[in-house]
């Protein structure tokens, strides 16, 4: 594919975006990787190939058919596609130094950008207040006529309609008129009684029909009419039935809307956008004066509205004088006047809310929030709380403390949102850092510890899930216990960050490390048990799973015990498989027992054989071999002491005390197969060679195999075992009417 030309962004000469001679030579390529950007066999410079491929009329199809007529076989293509991706990847990177480079310079950019825009709305206010100012003019013009022509006044009013698109002027009627409007209004809308109670300060400003449309497809949703009033915005819906009749939509304040002008993008023209925190709504208007008027309309109420709030908020502030009380003939009231003097009642403070920063902080607060500055809008609510923390609850504070509590829950659904597994899982631990921080300030540590743990749930399960079920077992369990263990430990050093100066979430820590400790158990049972792998296999890939647990003991976390709770019935049913298995197989080679001696016929087999027992701790098995290649013991007698040798072996590397008991009833299950059987021939055979030969396998089963089973099981576990110490001092293990000659195993 035709790389992208971005990468000609460069910082300088030799800047962070320009490739060095040095970086177009392939490393093991074997030349330049503009050796086949022309016609095979032709030299060049990385840069010819780089040119060639940013060409305008490079033709990706052309390429390839000349380049395959001049190859000479697979070989050739290989090595050129090989150039061309290393050159693909050079290219990429010089980008990424240039970008992470240029970062901070980015970032001013975009700053500058918001300071820009910021500026532009400050232009168009001061435009708007100047129409206004016009408007004002001429209202008080039509007014003077109105006075000196008191006629042509009555024909004006009495062709007013209510439900008509009222103008700008119309904003300035008389009280009267405004409630008749507003009552109308009530009548008019149904399901708006209760939720719009009548007051004497509200009255109707502006209203009209609008077409809502959806604001991802632009599809036409349905057709309303808008109530604009002083301090609020009513939407209704009309009713199919009946003429002139709407029927409640949504009611928003004026505190908490925005309108965003929509540019026109024909068919899609006179629109303008109303944003309400988290929703935002599309509407259409009639033509493009309509939609001008609703523009100015609603900027010029909102203004209003937030000059009346704040002289309304400066009248709170002002001190009011007490009351004088009445006269009381009681004598007793002057000591407890007195006594009251003294102390200042907490009431006569007031608090002064007309600073500017607090006037604007449930708005700062929704910017913050609408740019993702999470940390700054924290900073302005701990501000707010320093402030008020010593001042009384009054009727003004506890109406700025409504707002700003309705930011703070957006704000937490916001981080809670950034918290969600839904959200991107990549970054690792550290990319939750921000949100949890930012919970943890506003007082819901516990809420920041149950997101962060199930966030790192579904890191570490989709992680798990996503490697690939290789061939080999053991390579398999490698990488899952990397994987799994690897991010177990990067959570826990992360929790500990942030979490730092809550112990109480400890615990939720350690549970959800037990469910996950129980979802790799599950995946590496499924891989390793259910598969019926070789208790070999088995056995190093527990060995594996416990060394990655043991890196946990670094950070005081030792999960060892869990790992062991939840394998214990996984690893049970493997040794009583593999131990059914090899008392079946010793059954077998019973069977076929013939009691002669081996005959290895070469050396190199017998030395075999001597470094196997050896390596099974028999060191004295030289005094069992005969001349030349004969070992004096019976075939069925090695082979059982090598299989049990080894069951022993890799069962000690399964070994933890919860297996203490079962190992050591399948040892001897084992051992008393062989046992049982050698007695049983030894009372059988008649002929006295035979039963010598018998009678030496039992010694040597007896003398120093059990005495070697015995020692290596205590070296492995740390204690004696007294089942094999009676099982080896017992001259007979089992005790049979001498005259049978049927066996009892």
């Amino acid at each position: 594919p035709r790389p992208a030309r971005s990468h000609r962004v460069t910082a300088g000469p030799r800047g962070a975006g320009a490739v060095s001679p040095a970086a177009e030579r392939v490393p093991g390529g074997g030349g330049s990787v503009s050796d086949m950007a022309l016609p095979l066999g032709e030299g060049g410079g990385g840069s010819r190939l780089r040119r060639q491929l940013e060409s305008g009329g490079f033709a990706a199809g052309e390429y390839v058919k000349q380049l395959s007529q001049q190859s000479d076989g697979d070989r050739d293509l290989q090595e050129h596609r090989q150039r061309i991706q290393a050159l693909s990847e050079e290219t990429a990177q010089s980008l990424k130094r240039n970008v992470y480079q240029n970062y901070r310079q980015f970032i001013e950019t975009a700053r500058e950008i918001s300071y820009l825009e910021s500026e532009m709305y400050q232009l168009s206010h001061i435009l708007t207040e100047q129409k206004g100012i016009m408007e004002a003019v001429t209202q008080a013009l039509l007014l003077q006529a109105d006075r000196d022509d008191p006629a042509l006044g009555a024909r004006r009013a009495a062709a007013a309609d209510p439900f008509l698109p009222l103008s700008a002027k119309d904003a300035a009627a008389n009280e009267e008129g405004r409630q008749r409007t507003l009552t109308t209004l009530l009548e008019k809308v149904e399901g708006c009684r209760d939720l719009l109670p009548e007051s004497p300060g509200k009255y109707l400003v502006y209203n009209g029909d609008l077409v809502e449309y959806d604001a991802d497809h632009m599809a036409q949703i349905q057709r309303v009419h808008a109530f604009l009033m002083n301090d609020c915005l009513l939407v209704a819906t009309a009713l199919p039935n009946r003429r002139g009749a709407y029927r409640y939509d949504a009611l928003y304040p004026l505190d908490g809307l925005a309108v965003v002008n929509v540019k026109d993008n024909p068919p899609m023209k006179d629109m303008f956008k109303l944003l309400m925190f988290p929703e935002s709504r599309i509407f259409q208007a009639e033509n493009a004066k309509i939609k001008k008027e609703w523009l100015e309309v609603l900027e010029e109420t909102k203004r209003s509205r937030a000059l009346s709030e704040k002289r309304r908020l400066e009248q709170e502030a002002l001190p009011r004088p007490a009351p004088a009380p009445p006269e009381s003939t009681n004598p007793f009231d002057e000591e407890e006047d007195e006594e009251e003097e003294d102390e200042p009642s907490a009431e006569e403070e007031v608090v002064d809310l007309s600073l500017e920063w607090i006037q604007e902080l449930p708005e700062d607060l929704d910017v913050c929030i609408a740019q993702r500055d999470f940390e700054g809008a924290v900073d302005l609510l701990d501000k707010l709380n320093e402030y008020l923390a010593d001042k009384p609850v009054s009727q003004p504070v506890k109406e700025l403390r409504a707002k700003v509590d309705e930011r703070v829950r957006q704000l937490t659904d916001v981080l809670v949102f950034e918290l969600s597994p839904d959200r991107s899982l990549r970054g690792g631990p550290r990319a939750t850092r921000r949100a949890v921080s930012q919970l943890i300030r506003l007082g819901q540590s516990t809420k920041a510890c149950e997101l962060f743990l199930k966030n790192r749930a579904a890191a570490v399960q989709t992680a798990i899930r996503q490697l690939r079920i290789e061939g080999a077992t053991l390579l398999y369990i490698h990488k899952l216990c990397h994987v799994f263990f690897t991010s177990l430990l990067e959570t826990a050093r992360e929790f500990e960050t942030d979490f730092a100066g809550n112990n109480g979430c400890y615990s939720a820590f350690v549970v959800w490390a037990r469910s996950s400790m129980r979802m790799f158990v599950d995946a590496f049972s499924k891989q390793v048990f259910d598969s019926k792998e070789s208790l070999s296999t088995a056995a190093e890939c527990v060995k594996v799973a416990k060394e990655h647990c043991k890196q946990l003991s670094e950070i005081g976390l030792d999960l060892t015990f869990i790992i062991h709770a939840l394998l214990v019935k996984d690893i049970k049913g493997a040794l009583q498989s593999y131990k059914d298995i090899i008392i079946e197989a010793t059954k077998h080679r019973n069977s076929e027992e013939m009691w002669r001696k081996m005959n290895l016929m070469t050396p190199e087999a017998l030395g075999k054989l001597r470094e196997e027992m050896r390596s099974c701790g028999v060191g004295n098995f030289d005094q069992y071999t005969g001349d030349d290649c004969w070992v004096n013991l019976s075939y069925t007698v090695v082979a059982f002491t090598k299989q049990t040798m080894a069951f022993l072996e890799e069962a000690l590397k399964l070994y933890f005390p919860e297996l203490h008991m079962v190992l050591l009833e399948s040892l001897v299950e084992i051992i008393l197969v062989a046992v049982q059987h050698v007695d049983y021939s030894l009372r059988c055979e008649q002929d006295p060679e035979k039963k010598a030969f018998i009678r030496q396998n039992a010694s040597f089963l007896y003398e120093t195999v059990l005495p070697v089973v015995e020692k290596r099981f205590e070296e492995g576990v740390g204690k004696p075992a007294k089942q094999l110490q009676d099982l080896r001092n017992a001259s007979r293990l089992m005790r049979v009417n001498p005259e049978s000659t049927t066996s009892v195993v």
